[in-house]
């Protein structure tokens, strides 16, 4: 299907954001404006929907980190739509979104992984992207593309050590990409308490860090 509109450039965005309405999940009672639903940092339109992970951080967070001596690294994204209502889900083998890595990112994350540090992704749309830009020598390249990348438990992760993330519904492809960095019944094990604990899900929802273990030598 192809779309053809009326208007073009900033008068498209300003149609868009004037009269579009975000994807509301059923525990949004309130019908928060259309920047609620923007990360701090984000700067380039072109999502569908807001890669949610990073709605966890404020620029005072994001500062407090630093401090800490964690280095921040961006890349631009273009997240695809992950649900399609009524039941209805993307095709995870052709589930494209576009992504562009800036050198200085590239960089980072090279160098992290060569001083033994670990890379860790805000948001499954990251791991795509960085995984996606994996040459055959094991170095992440600047680059900027589409990705179709369908990551699941197996896939041999070559540029991320740690995700941060919010929680998915079992039909979604995120769950399987989280598959893996986790044995699949320990991850089950760990929703399981999130549903008990009544945690939220999606932009609005609460956030996990997952680290895998590293294997005995």
């Amino acid at each position: 299907m192809i779309l053809s509109f009326s208007k073009s450039g900033l008068d498209l965005y300003d149609a868009i954001y004037r009269y579009g309405e975000p994807v509301y999940y059923e525990y949004i009672k309130t019908p928060w404006p259309l920047e609620m639903y923007q990360t701090v940092y984000a700067s380039v339109p072109g999502s569908v929907e807001m890669p949610s992970a990073g709605r966890a951080f404020s620029w005072k967070l994001l500062n407090k980190l630093k401090r800490k001596g964690v280095k921040i690294a961006y890349l631009q994204l273009h997240a695809g739509l992950s649900y399609y209502e009524n039941d209805r889900w993307p095709n995870p083998s052709n589930h494209p979104e576009a992504f562009c890595i800036p050198e200085e990112t590239a960089e980072w994350v090279n160098k992290t992984k060569k001083n033994k540090g670990r890379v860790i992704a805000v948001g499954t749309t990251v791991v795509r992207a960085l995984e996606t830009a994996v040459n055959h020598a094991g170095n992440v390249e600047a680059q900027e593309g589409i990705t179709h990348l369908y990551i699941q438990k197996g896939y041999p992760l070559k540029a991320v050590d740690g995700l941060l993330t919010g929680f998915h519904e079992p039909e979604a492809s995120h769950l399987d990409l989280l598959t893996a960095f986790i044995d699949e019944k320990l991850l089950m094990k760990a929703y399981e308490e999130a549903l008990s604990a009544e945690y939220l899900w999606h932009e609005f929802g609460d956030m996990n860090l997952i680290l895998p273990m590293e294997e005995k030598r």
